[in-house]
């Protein structure tokens, strides 16, 4: 046992150790996945913020939240605005936590009563019978062959899955900054570092 250990350390000090220059390629890769899911969703509310407002505040059939107009402009141009920081690398750490909490409000106002999964599982048969029928609607009145061209339907759970991935991707970030070599940030610490 003690040999297997040996061997172990001996590789794995060989190999990890060099890697270290690369490690801003993970930072980097998880704000250039982030950055489209948050530009998106932040230029989206921003063309439609009057439509955005009233789905914050409408108890009915919207969020129901308070100081709905307050929040909607946050919510919109935290994501938007932290898209482009993401992108640069820019104030990384202090970007992930509005942007975190964005998170958290979409996780529990929005998704929760859903439960985890984004998509709906296809191979149960309550689902597998709701897409049957709405596959065969659109074969029968749509262009269905036009409208399956870039991907197939599925039926949206809209849990809480992208949610958390994206608020434990943004947690990361919080703690690692926006990578060695891969961002603003580092750069502007090798010009301001600290004393």
């Amino acid at each position: 046992m003690n040999a297997i250990a040996q061997w172990y350390y001996t590789i794995h000090r060989a190999i990890f150790p060099r890697l270290q220059h690369l490690d801003g390629l993970a930072p980097l890769a998880l704000r250039l996945y982030l950055v489209p899911v948050f530009w998106m969703a932040g230029t989206q509310k921003i063309k439609g913020i009057d439509n955005t407002i009233e789905w914050f505040g409408n108890p009915e059939w919207g969020l129901g939240l308070p100081a709905p107009e307050l929040l909607a402009y946050l919510a919109a141009y935290t994501e938007a605005i932290g898209a482009l920081l993401l992108l640069l690398g820019l104030a990384t750490r202090w970007i992930s936590i509005p942007l975190m909490v964005t998170m958290l409000v979409a996780i529990f106002a929005v998704h929760w009563g859903q439960g985890w999964a984004a998509i709906a599982d296809s191979s149960s048969q309550e689902v597998a019978v709701r897409l049957g029928a709405a596959k065969d609607i659109l074969r029968e009145h749509g262009n269905y062959a036009w409208l399956t061209e870039k991907g197939g339907f599925v039926v949206l759970n809209n849990g809480i899955e992208f949610g958390v991935t994206y608020l434990v991707m943004l947690f990361t970030l919080l703690f690692t900054g926006g990578g060695r070599y891969t961002s603003v940030d580092f750069y502007l610490s090798r010009l301001f570092p600290a004393r």
